[in-house]
């Protein structure tokens, strides 16, 4: 509750810890409101949500993207990757 009040825009808890989502403006506002508020924070670092997802439905293309991403990883020029592919788990 105390993350909503400082300007999180939602919070979503898995495996015994909280995503905190806020915009990028209220970002530090509510990382040092929980930091003064007692609250340990495992990792607090800006990241990009895609507002779409998409589903690959084809083999062919779920191996492809497989194999893009795999070669992305590899190489030594790339520092971070995002992409909007919806993963079946």
């Amino acid at each position: 509750m105390e993350a909503l009040e400082a300007g999180a825009e939602d919070i979503q808890f898995e495996d015994g810890f909280a995503e905190i989502i806020t915009s990028m403006e209220d970002f530090a506002g509510v990382r040092d409101s929980l930091l003064e508020g007692g609250y340990k924070l495992a990792k607090a670092e800006l990241g990009y949500i895609p507002q779409t997802m998409t589903k690959l439905e084809e083999s062919g293309d779920i191996e492809k993207m497989e194999k893009l991403i795999d070669m992305l990883e590899d190489n030594d020029d790339v520092q971070n990757m995002h992409h909007n592919w919806e993963m079946d788990e």
